[in-house]
């Protein structure tokens, strides 16, 4: 949906194995260390993530569902698409393109290059239509569309969100508060990227890395974040953080536990 942010490695679980010289016969074997996924990047939690931004990007928790979805919303980015809402307007559909005509040369969507290359930054349709939308959901059919997709979504959005929320010290309800701010601002240098938010925040309150209290913290990142919302027309319905993410925070779900009930845009959704 928004500008590319910095890339960031999602944890990989790897036991490391004791030497077996170093300990004798008759000490207990030593525990066995574990670098594993502890936030949002724990697969369960990261499909939980998806279904919660699915129900705000595309009314549904199925975002598998997803890989096909292109409209212009109306919000001055172009054509919005795909499982993460990738625009035309604002270089990650671009960069989704471009990588996936890497992988795939000759596909459906690689004669669309030059004309994604000059409506970025804008919301024209140039060179699009009539035929885009077409060949955007026939594309969506091919596995190796879907893996791109997957791909640019983490690199772009996912991997930074939880890197910096890893970083900041919050949890895995913490690290999605970052990850939909991210998707919905991106993470560039205007006042309202993400980074933007989280600089704002850091004016009133103290990330848990930082000292802080969790909670605290996480109060303010929304306040930010709400103040981002408000600044865009097609953004200013709030109701993603105001009905959805402060009922998790206030019930004190800072793990993201299910079952979990929120509503977004009226409508009302439940993971059990």
């Amino acid at each position: 949906m928004t500008i590319g942010a910095l890339l960031g490695a999602a944890l990989l679980a790897a036991p490391v194995a004791a030497h077996a010289t170093a300990t004798p016969a008759s000490a207990p074997a030593p525990a066995t260390a574990v670098a594993a996924a502890t936030g949002l990047d724990d697969p369960a939690k990261k499909d939980i993530a998806m279904r919660i931004v699915s129900s705000a990007e595309n009314s549904s928790l199925d975002w598998k569902a997803q890989y096909k979805y292109i409209e212009d919303i109306g919000d001055g980015r172009g054509y919005t698409a795909g499982i993460i809402g990738f625009c035309s307007g604002t270089g990650d559909m671009l960069d989704l393109v471009e990588y996936y005509t890497q992988v795939k040369p000759g596909n459906v969507l690689a004669k669309y290059l030059p004309a994604l290359r000059a409506v970025d930054g804008s919301d024209s349709h140039a060179g699009l239509d009539p035929n885009f939308t077409r060949d955007w959901a026939k594309a969506a059919q091919d596995a190796e569309f879907k893996k791109a997709q997957d791909r640019e979504r983490d690199r772009v959005y996912f991997n930074p969100s939880v890197k910096q929320g890893k970083t900041d010290g919050v949890g895995t309800l913490g690290q999605f508060i970052y990850y939909d701010a991210i998707v919905m601002h991106g993470d560039g240098t205007d006042s309202t990227s993400f980074r933007n938010i989280r600089k704002r925040a850091l004016s009133k309150a103290k990330p848990p890395a930082q000292g802080g209290n969790e909670t605290t913290w996480l109060n303010a990142f929304l306040d930010a974040r709400v103040w981002a919302m408000k600044q865009e027309e097609a953004h200013s319905d709030t109701s993603r953080v105001d009905t959805a993410q402060r009922v998790f925070l206030k019930k004190g779900n800072l793990n993201l536990n299910t079952p979990l009930e929120w509503k977004v845009y009226g409508d009302s959704f439940r993971i059990g």
